[in-house]
C-alpha cells in the first residue's frame, strides 16, 4: 500500500516509472454571492491549460458521479465507476497519485472513493500549487490522453465508507451510535455566512471541525501531532463512529484523509451532505455554535 501523501519531488522522480497513473481531480466551484448560489463546473478546461505531465483528468462532475441524483458529486454506481476508471487506465496502475489545483479537497474526495473500492492511491500533498512552487515541469493540451488503456477494472465495494440520509437520521434519533462532524467553516456552520445551500446552519448535534484548519499556509496537510490537535480528542481518541459531512461530501473527504493518517477507524462520509439535507424542509437544521 502506498503512503497516503506524496511530495512533489517524489512524484516527479516517479513519473518515468511504469505503472504510475496520475489523476487531476480538479473541479471549479464558484464562491457563493447569495444564499443558494451553487455554481459548479468541470475542471477539464483548466487541466487542458496546465497539468502535471502524464496526468489524466478525472471528472468528478459527470463521469465519476451519478448525474441522475438530486445533488452534485453523488457516488456513481459500481458499473459506472468501473467504466470511468477503466477509461482512466486504473486497471494497469501499480501506483495511483491524485491531485487538484485548489485546496486538495477534490483529490481527497477521489482518494476516498477509490479507497472505498479497495483501490490504493496517494494524494499529492499541496497539489498543483506545491508542484509549481517546486519549479517542476508542466504539460498542456490533450497529449496526456494518448494511449490510455481501457482494460476492465476489478474492485470490491467496501462497506462503511459512505453514509446516506437514513444513516444520519439514525444517529440523530439515537437509533445508531455515531458523532456527526461538519467540515465546513465556522461561519457556514453557525449560519452567519452566505451559503450555497437551501438553508443556513448545520445538522443538530454536530461538531464543527473546519477542514481548512487541517492545512498549513502552503496548502499542505499539517504534521500528525498538529492534525490531532486541530481535530481534537473527541474525534481522534473516541471510539464512536464518525459521520462526516459538509456541503457536498468534498471538504469532509479532506477530514477523512486526516483522520485516516492518524489511524482513526469507523469514519464515513455523508454523500449527500447539506446539498441534499438542506433541500428537504422536513429535515432539521439549526444555527449558532455547539460545544467543541
Amino acid at each position: 500500500m502506498p503512503d497516503i501523501l506524496i511530495s512533489p519531488n517524489a512524484l516527479h522522480h516517479a513519473l518515468q516509472q511504469p505503472g504510475l497513473v496520475v489523476l487531476d481531480a480538479s473541479v471549479e466551484l464558484a464562491a457563493a454571492q447569495f444564499d443558494g448560489d451553487y455554481r459548479v463546473a468541470s475542471g477539464h478546461a483548466a487541466w487542458l491549460a496546465e497539468h502535471i505531465p502524464t496526468a489524466r483528468h478525472a471528472d468528478l462532475t459527470r463521469e465519476l458521479a451519478d448525474t441522475a441524483a438530486s445533488y452534485s458529486f453523488a457516488l456513481p454506481s459500481p458499473k459506472e465507476a468501473a467504466a470511468a476508471l477503466a477509461r482512466l487506465g486504473i486497471a494497469e496502475a501499480r501506483h495511483i497519485v491524485v491531485y487538484d489545483r485548489h485546496e486538495g479537497f477534490w483529490a481527497a474526495r477521489l482518494w476516498w472513493m477509490l479507497r472505498s473500492l479497495g483501490v490504493a492511491a496517494s494524494v499529492l500533498d499541496g497539489g498543483l500549487k506545491a508542484w509549481r512552487q517546486a519549479n517542476l515541469p508542466l504539460a498542456r493540451g490533450e497529449q496526456a490522453l494518448a494511449g490510455v488503456p481501457g482494460s476492465p477494472v476489478s474492485f470490491t465495494v467496501h462497506p462503511g465508507y459512505w453514509a446516506n440520509r437514513e444513516d444520519v437520521l439514525a444517529v440523530l434519533d439515537g437509533q445508531a451510535p455515531g458523532t456527526l462532524v461538519c467540515a465546513l467553516s465556522k461561519g457556514l456552520f453557525e449560519g452567519s455566512a452566505v451559503t450555497r445551500y437551501a438553508r443556513r446552519g448545520h445538522i443538530p448535534g454536530s461538531l464543527n471541525r473546519p477542514a481548512r484548519q487541517l492545512f498549513d499556509e502552503q496548502g499542505r496537510y499539517l504534521a500528525p501531532d498538529a492534525l490531532a490537535r486541530a481535530l481534537g480528542p473527541a474525534l481522534v481518541e473516541g471510539t464512536q463512529p464518525l459521520v462526516l459531512y459538509c456541503g457536498g461530501g468534498i471538504s469532509a473527504a479532506a477530514t477523512a484523509l486526516a483522520l485516516t493518517r492518524l489511524g482513526r477507524q469507523g469514519v464515513s462520509i455523508y454523500d449527500g451532505s447539506l446539498q441534499e439535507w438542506a433541500a428537504d424542509p422536513a429535515l432539521p437544521m439549526t444555527t449558532g455554535a455547539t460545544p467543541a
